[in-house]
């Protein structure tokens, strides 16, 4: 009986050790990918931003602060709901320390004020409304890639002055939309234009007929498509079915990406001007990225989100790792504001006070079929647009984290 109980006790102590061992084990690190996986937005963003996280940090080395850092990834669906559940979930009960991409303005805008008040990272890749770094700023998040202010100064801007001074605006009716639009009608006006009419359209609209038979009865010298992704590439293909450019009116597609060139081709796309924060076939370090990325993307070449997400990725975890934690998101921001933002994607980046990461924006041009050499070389590069032309000045930001 004694040697039975010496060796309960023993197993019973044995045990007590493992769970010991195992009670001190520090819970991973997690960075979670919120983004939109069955959407519209999954081919500019998607999985392409969850394989650009993974890259961020297996180029990291896979730790922070001595611990593993994984990457989670959630579908929020494009709902503000869905995204705020997730979000608040992965705070609360999955260690989640940064949340990344956020396609959709308006799920980024809710999903702000939860990091907000858990003062959690938030490294936004896809979202553009400038209200992000606006009125709604907060000092846990980086915008990172771009905004509506910077396609529109970059875009309306240019067109404006190169002659074509009368716009008529078919806008997606949520609120990055309402921001693209706001923020080009106001730098076309700065730049000599005018805006000679207007018409809303919801999300993933199907049929643009009666709204086109509008853009091209009000004598407009550009129909400016502030929508994006699915919205886009619909319109730019009823656009031509209906003749417009060939009848002498030109489109501007406000916010463009290397995927939805793709989805439409050259034939339709060819001459379209937009602005963009990259490009993979700009340089040997873009074109280097870019070829790892598509060696995890079936061939796919990056967009400017899928760059972003890994750019802000990495400085992120170089700036938790500078800071000496990981838990507080404002103190992470803090620290990378000291620090030097430069890599493939940055170049002399910095990141105010307001969220906004200021860096170059490229206008480019779309190539037509006879200039493409192949497969995704869409654009030559106009014109390089400095970050402190591309983005709101600071001293113009209502963001209440300003001082004075």
């Amino acid at each position: 009986m004694k040697k039975l109980n010496r060796a309960a006790l023993a197993s019973l102590f044995s045990i007590a050790l493992v769970a010991g061992t195992a009670g001190t084990q520090a819970e991973p690190y997690r960075l979670g990918v919120l983004t939109d996986m069955s959407g519209m937005n999954f081919d500019l963003s998607g999985k392409g931003s969850e394989v650009a996280a993974r890259m961020a940090v297996e180029d990291f080395g896979g730790k922070l602060l001595g611990e593993d850092v994984e990457v989670i990834v959630g579908d929020h669906q494009n709902k503000p709901d869905v995204g705020s559940t997730l979000a608040r979930r992965w705070i609360d009960e999955q260690n989640v320390v940064a949340i990344v991409d956020l396609p959709t303005s308006s799920v980024a805008l809710a999903v702000q004020e939860i990091t907000r008040q858990s003062d959690t990272a938030l490294l936004i890749s896809t979202a553009g409304s400038s209200e992000l770094t606006g009125a709604s700023c907060s000092p846990s998040t980086a915008q990172w890639t771009w905004d509506t202010y910077a396609l529109a100064n970059g875009t309306g801007r240019a067109m404006t002055l190169q002659g074509d001074k009368k716009w008529f605006f078919l806008t997606v009716d949520y609120t990055f939309g309402h921001a693209l639009e706001a923020d080009t009608s106001a730098a076309v006006e700065a730049a000599g234009g005018t805006v000679v009419g207007k018409v809303m359209h919801p999300r993933e609209t199907s049929d643009f007929s009666s709204y086109l038979l509008q853009a091209q009865a009000s004598g407009a010298d550009v129909i400016a498509l502030a929508n994006s992704s699915g919205d886009t590439m619909t319109a730019l293909k009823q656009a031509e079915e209906f003749g417009i450019t060939a009848a002498g009116q030109d489109i501007a597609g406000m916010l463009l990406f290397l995927t939805d060139v793709h989805g439409v081709g050259l034939e339709i796309a060819q001459n379209l001007t937009l602005t963009t924060a990259f490009y993979w076939d700009m340089n040997d370090e873009t074109r280097a990225w870019s070829e790892r990325f598509a060696e995890n993307m079936d061939g796919k070449m990056p967009t400017m989100v899928h760059a972003g997400v890994y750019s802000a990725v990495m400085n992120y975890l170089k700036a938790a790792e500078a800071s000496g934690q990981a838990t507080s998101g404002s103190k992470v921001m803090d620290t990378m504001r000291g620090m030097d933002i430069d890599d493939f994607f940055n170049h002399n980046a910095y990141l105010r006070k307001d969220g906004r990461v200021v860096h170059d924006m490229y206008l480019v041009q779309v190539k037509t079929p006879e200039e493409s050499q192949g497969p995704w070389d869409y654009y030559k590069v106009l014109r390089t647009i400095p970050g402190d032309e591309a983005f709101r000045p600071i001293e113009q930001s209502p963001c209440p984290l300003i001082d004075g």
